[in-house]
């Protein structure tokens, strides 16, 4: 890991359908900006850690971006998810600030996403993943089951093949009868549970930052 930095980051409260007042972090949450090494080159990853500085706390959370994003749509979430375990966001290769990968895929984003929990020496983590982001969580749930504890995924975009998905997952669905509520995916991921969110687009990260944190915090510790 190299340039470690602090990040101003500012978060949204409890927030309603479009607010997007800032007020601090939660109190005690440290967040951070690094750069950590992979296959690839550098990733470039957003952190924040609970006030316990790693002691006690929860499984590791790993957010994974949409293709046309960056770890930019977690900035106001990441505080508030680490209120009891350490969040990363990274930005995917090719995307961001991180090096890219040869094709972009999600089976190369995944291999730097294992990079990473190598890195880290994660034993296993968490993760929640939007679009692009969601597909490169269900590769390495695949590839890596015994990294892969629990996972949180919206948008999922159409593949050409769902891995059978033997851990947990949450699926939030957000604007019921649009693309984003494929109804594939339920089909595809028979043993997820879904979570319909129809009063929020694709900024719930940015515009329910906390009250998102507190549902899927209760999920991953359920």
């Amino acid at each position: 890991m190299s340039g470690a930095r602090e990040e101003d980051t500012q978060q949204g409260g409890p927030l309603a359908k479009h607010s997007k007042s800032a007020v601090l972090p939660p109190v005690g949450v440290r967040t951070r900006r690094a750069y950590f090494d992979c296959q690839y080159g550098q990733l470039h990853v957003r952190t924040a850690f609970p006030a316990t500085g790693g002691f006690d706390e929860q499984v590791t959370l790993c957010c994974l971006h949409a293709s046309d994003s960056s770890s930019r749509m977690f900035a106001r979430f990441l505080p508030e998810m680490a209120a009891s375990r350490s969040v990363y966001a990274p930005d995917l290769p090719g995307h961001g600030e991180s090096d890219g990968a040869p094709s972009g895929s999600a089976v190369d984003a995944a291999v730097a996403i294992a990079d990473l929990a190598a890195g880290l020496r994660l034993r296993q983590m968490d993760l929640l993943g939007a679009g692009f982001g969601a597909a490169v969580a269900l590769e390495l749930a695949l590839s890596r089951p015994e990294l892969v504890r629990r996972l949180v995924l919206l948008r999922v975009p159409p593949m050409e093949r769902v891995p059978p998905v033997k851990q947990p997952c949450l699926v939030l669905r957000i604007k019921l009868g649009n693309s984003d509520d494929a109804e594939w995916t339920r089909a595809a991921l028979t043993h997820a549970r879904f979570l319909d969110l129809k009063d929020y687009t694709a900024d719930l990260f940015d515009a329910a930052a906390q009250t998102l944190a507190q549902q899927i915090a209760h999920f991953l510790d359920g």
